[in-house]
């Protein structure tokens, strides 16, 4: 059974970084995108950043500029270094799988258990 498994969040001062992984686990051949949605208290769970197996990337306004996404497909593992947070990235991230196929099954989507990030002002 293929599983995500995030690290990373943690409280920290506006301003300051923060770097989030999320590594799947089990037998897996292939992940086609992975990403990070986070959601803010009482507000919808929200597109993050993404990144395909290729390396092409997509990011919400809010964070362009100041989050990197990346992978590592060996790993099956996916990063987001966070800069300059501020008060309002303060939310509950998930890391996302889109279209994992392992040797049992093809996983249309796989989500995490998800990690908290404060920022504090």
């Amino acid at each position: 059974q293929v599983q995500l498994v995030e690290s990373g969040g943690g409280l920290v001062q506006a301003g300051g970084s923060l770097r989030l992984s999320c590594a799947a686990s089990g037998s897996i051949f292939s992940i086609n995108a992975m990403g990070w949605y986070r959601q803010a208290s009482g507000k919808q769970r929200e597109l993050v950043a993404a990144i395909t197996s290729g390396g092409s990337t997509n990011y919400a306004d809010s964070v362009k500029g100041r989050f990197t996404i990346s992978r590592d497909n060996a790993a099956n593992t996916v990063y987001l270094q966070m800069n300059s947070l501020k008060p309002e990235d303060t939310a509950v991230y998930y890391c996302n799988a889109q279209g994992t196929i392992s040797t049992r099954v093809t996983y249309p989507q796989l989500w995490g258990q998800g990690t908290l990030v404060t920022v504090s002002s």
